[in-house]
C-alpha cells in the first residue's frame, strides 16, 4: 500500500473523493471543527442549573416535586440523609427558600471515589401566587419534606378556566 493511500487529498489532477466538504480542504480546520464538536459532548452533560438553583450535585439539590391545585400549592422535596434540624425553610415574597447541609457521616481519606453529595445546599422556588403564610405546614419524614401552602382567597379567584376551541 502507498502512503499517498492513506492521505484524503490529493494535488494532481487525478484527485481521488475525500471526506471533506467541498470548502473544508483544509486538514488543521477539520481538526479544529472535530476537537470542538468532541469537546461541546464532553460538556454537554453538565446542564446549566434551573432558575434559583445553586450548582450542585446534578444541577439543582434536592430534587423538588410541585403540585398546584385551586386552593394550595404542594411542594414535596427528597431529602435522604438529612434530619429536620438540617433543613430550614423561608417564605419571602413569594419565594419559598429551601436550605441546609448534608455532612458526611464518617471521615474517609482513602474514598478514592464518591458519587454522593454533601455539603451545603440551597433552592429557591417561585411560588407564583399568593398564600396565606401563617396557615404554611411542613412535614418531614423517612427523608422526604412535604410542604403546604394554602392560597388566599384572591389567588384562588384569580384562577380562571379558558375554553379550548377546535
Amino acid at each position: 500500500m502507498n502512503v499517498r493511500d492513506l492521505i484524503p487529498w490529493s494535488r494532481g489532477e487525478n484527485q481521488l473523493p475525500t471526506p471533506f466538504r467541498e470548502g473544508d480542504r483544509d486538514p488543521f480546520l477539520s481538526l479544529h471543527r472535530e476537537v470542538n464538536r468532541l469537546i461541546d459532548d464532553v460538556f454537554r452533560g453538565f446542564a446549566l442549573p434551573s432558575v434559583g438553583a445553586v450548582p450542585a450535585f446534578g444541577g439543582g439539590w434536592p430534587s423538588v416535586e410541585i403540585s398546584d391545585s385551586e386552593k394550595e400549592i404542594t411542594v414535596t422535596a427528597e431529602v435522604p440523609g438529612l434530619e429536620e434540624q438540617d433543613i430550614e425553610l423561608l417564605l419571602n415574597d413569594g419565594v419559598l427558600t429551601l436550605k441546609g447541609e448534608k455532612r458526611s457521616e464518617v471521615e474517609d481519606r482513602d474514598r478514592q471515589f464518591s458519587e454522593r453529595y454533601y455539603g451545603r445546599f440551597e433552592r429557591r422556588i417561585p411560588l407564583g401566587a399568593e398564600v396565606r403564610e401563617d396557615e404554611v405546614d411542613a412535614r418531614f419524614r423517612n427523608g422526604v419534606l412535604t410542604v403546604t401552602l394554602p392560597k388566599t382567597e384572591k389567588a384562588q379567584s384569580q384562577v380562571r378556566r379558558i375554553a379550548i376551541k377546535s
